[in-house]
């Protein structure tokens, strides 16, 4: 991959989430961008499978990635789950994302959970605007994560996460000028979950809701031009059938929203007013640039020059099928939307799993709307090994959620 010496964070993070268009951000003034947005998709082939719903759905080993509120409902003693994704693998053939996630139960109430992040942009060949060659270098970003769930109820939990993030994305090769990005956040997260009797069947009603990434500006160059984290307010449901002894269906629908700020841009008639309006622009961005962590989240129910149309425009969806045959085999389906004006991601996702005794693995396919998408023919694949069953661990008669 050749890229001239350009401000590396306007090149790169665009695309990293396989937006329909790579000039997306150019001809629609009013998508959000943040540092590290690879923060804000599913690592795992399960919830990516469910169109990246997982706030609501039962919890497993990638559960404090979702919702840390989940983790006290956990129903095995331990658990690690390893996932990897070759990214946009229509493009290029050196990028990928790594996850490593796993739990450990601390009682009939508690669990503490761990996690790794690593996403890897390839080499990179850097030229200059006289197309000189200015070395390779290898961007790179991880995060490393702690968390812990609690179960205040039986139906009811919540959680909090720890998390250090490392965005390096120019190395030397752009300037003594640039280094890498540091960030520290948390996340909160709270579940509920209600087994239920209607007429003949048995269900099982949960709902999730968190609020991830909460925390410092990231900068690569200039303090001042310091981006936000990718915070982010999830909330989502997931019901439960069970069809019989044998079968069990899960429908999940997950509502995401970016809590950062929307680029200002100008509505409305520019016609001779050009050096204005543009003035106009980046005075008010400026403006955006400047506000603090906490003035950002609560702005950004209310700031979209579109107003709230456009703050609708901002919310993206995710709604996912999950059918079990026997808490053995799985087959999985569900779709992504994200508004053309604010990204344009939209695809379908299939995937199957199987589970036996202590192993266990998860795979999926992404199919975008659009055949030029980046994200076509993304795959990807999550093993899973669970030790000890709860009542293993710690007796019989203790009320857990399902767990797949």
């Amino acid at each position: 991959m050749t890229l001239s010496k350009l401000p590396l964070r306007f090149v790169l993070l665009p695309g990293l989430l396989g937006l329909s268009v790579a000039a997306t951000a150019q001809n629609n003034p009013n998508t959000i961008t943040t540092a590290v947005p690879i923060l804000t998709l599913s690592p795992d082939a399960r919830s990516a499978a469910l169109g990246e719903a997982g706030v609501a759905i039962s919890p497993d080993a990638n559960s404090s990635y979702y919702n840390a509120g989940k983790l006290g409902f956990v129903t095995h003693k331990y658990s690690v789950s390893p996932s990897y994704s070759p990214w946009l693998r229509g493009v290029t053939d050196d990028m990928g994302l790594a996850y490593l996630s796993g739990f450990a139960k601390l009682g009939q109430r508690s669990a503490i959970s761990g996690s790794l992040m690593y996403f890897d942009l390839g080499t990179i060949q850097y030229r200059d605007e006289n197309n000189t060659d200015k070395g390779d270098f290898n961007p790179k970003e991880y995060a490393v994560s702690v968390a812990y769930g609690q179960k205040l109820s039986d139906n009811f939990g919540v959680g909090v996460a720890a998390r250090y993030i490392r965005s390096n994305l120019t190395g030397s090769s752009l300037g003594n000028d640039a280094k890498p990005g540091n960030a520290a956040a948390v996340d909160l997260g709270a579940y509920y979950t209600k087994d239920l009797t209607i007429g003949p069947s048995d269900y099982n009603l949960a709902f999730g809701a968190a609020i991830a990434n909460i925390g410092n500006k990231i900068t690569y160059t200039d303090p001042v031009q310091a981006d936000f984290l990718p915070t982010n307010l999830k909330i989502g449901t997931a019901i439960t059938r069970e069809l019989d002894a044998y079968n069990k269906i899960t429908l999940t629908v997950d509502a995401n929203k970016l809590l950062v700020p929307t680029p200002y841009y100008f509505v409305g008639d520019s016609a001779g007013r050009g050096k204005e309006v543009t003035a106009l622009i980046k005075s008010k961005n400026d403006e955006i640039r400047a506000k603090s962590i906490v003035g950002g989240i609560f702005g950004s129910f209310s700031d979209a020059p579109g107003g709230f149309s456009e703050e609708l425009k901002e919310i993206n969806l995710s709604a996912g099928m999950e059918y079990w045959y026997n808490d053995l085999l799985a087959a999985r389906v569900g779709y992504f939307y994200e508004n053309k004006d604010k990204g344009d991601r939209q695809y379908l996702s299939f995937g199957l799993g199987v589970r036996y005794q202590v192993f266990g693995v998860d795979g999926t396919y992404l199919v975008p709307n659009s055949r030029a998408n980046p994200l076509s023919q993304t795959i990807r694949v999550s093993l899973h090994f669970n030790f000890n069953k709860f009542e293993e661990a710690f007796g019989p008669g203790n009320d857990t959620a399902p767990v797949n």
